[in-house]
């Protein structure tokens, strides 16, 4: 049986590129996607980032929805602390009446801003600590269970939206055992936990209804070109990107070149930066399709949600038709 893929797409807005044509790209990645045999396609929600433009995942889902026609569409994820759980389930409820059997709902506790971002959205961070018990307000709504008060969520009761619990540590792995749901691990930039969060997902499992066996996400970088060289040298560009945006610190903040940031990956700091993007298969489609398969075994995964970090878009684009095509 071919290993399960789909696909997070971040919505870059690449340097000198605008928030439309990032969200207009993210259509043409998805029917991409859709065409090459991938299941599902992930949003993540980010605030204040201007180079990220999936701030409103609902929104962005909607949009994308509208103009493919199976691939199952989510968010991975929506920050649950961000938001009362009435009101997510009203948004994806929405989704489902919409689009039915498509919507995916994946959740994080991580805040997805600093205390900027909170202080914006009338939030705080102590909101965090509600986590699991948001998720079983959210996953209660959505199954058409009243709350005490009698409140319905409407639409949302009775669509049953798919959760999933997201995660980079034990505590997520830890919650999606005891609620008996699917868990996703971020190893496509924070790998450091994931043998270890999903040994104790699988070791902790209690089975539901929806769920009766442990059902595990892992995120892995991919590059997939005819030419491997090629690849490698899109990943390297990549990577250098992430650390000039690490190091950049307002507008006054000089422009580090090629050269320093190469050496800044040699000292200790830069190889943690490095590491974060560590879980990676690039270069041919046949170099690819074999990392693929050696990380799903040592993730232990049951589908791998690609990252695919190339700053072209035409070349995110190859590469997710050729990843797919080499796993179909």
């Amino acid at each position: 049986m071919p290993l399960a893929l789909s696909l997070l797409d971040l919505a870059f807005i690449r340097p000198g590129g605008t928030a439309a044509e990032s969200l207009a790209h993210s259509v043409d990645l998805a029917k991409a996607a859709e065409s090459a045999g991938y299941g599902r396609v992930w949003y993540a929600e980010h605030h204040a980032m201007p180079t990220i433009a999936s701030s409103a995942p609902a929104v962005v889902i909607a949009h994308v929805a509208a103009h493919t026609r199976t691939i199952r569409l989510g968010a991975g994820g929506v920050m649950l602390p961000h938001h009362s759980p009435l009101v997510v389930a009203e948004q994806f409820g929405t989704l489902a009446e919409l689009h039915p059997g498509r919507i995916d709902l994946g959740l994080g506790r991580a805040p997805g801003g600093d205390r900027g971002v909170y202080a914006a959205l009338r939030r705080a961070p102590e909101d965090s600590d509600r986590f699991p018990e948001d998720v079983r307000e959210l996953q209660g709504l959505l199954a058409g269970d009243p709350r005490l008060d009698g409140l319905v969520a409407t639409p949302g009761a009775g669509t049953r939206v798919p959760l999933y619990v997201l995660g980079s540590s034990l505590f997520g792995a830890q919650l999606a055992a005891q609620l008996g749901l699917p868990y996703a691990f971020a190893s496509h930039f924070a790998p450091q936990a994931l043998e270890q969060a999903v040994a104790l997902y699988r070791g902790t499992y209690q089975p539901s209804e929806q769920h009766p066996e442990p059902f595990v996400i892992a995120g892995v970088n991919v590059i997939a070109s005819e030419d491997g060289d090629e690849a490698r040298a899109e990943l390297a560009a990549a990577r250098r990107y992430r650390v000039r945006a690490l190091l950049k610190r307002g507008p006054a903040t000089r422009e580090h070149s090629d050269d320093e940031i190469e050496a800044f990956l040699t000292t200790p700091q830069g190889q943690g930066i490095a590491a974060m993007m560590s879980k990676a298969a690039v270069g041919t489609p046949d170099e690819v399709r074999v990392g693929l398969e050696a990380f799903a075994e040592e993730a232990r995964a049951d589908e791998l949600i690609t990252v695919h970090p190339s700053l072209d878009p035409a070349a995110r684009i190859r590469s997710v038709r050729l990843a797919g095509d080499a796993l179909r």
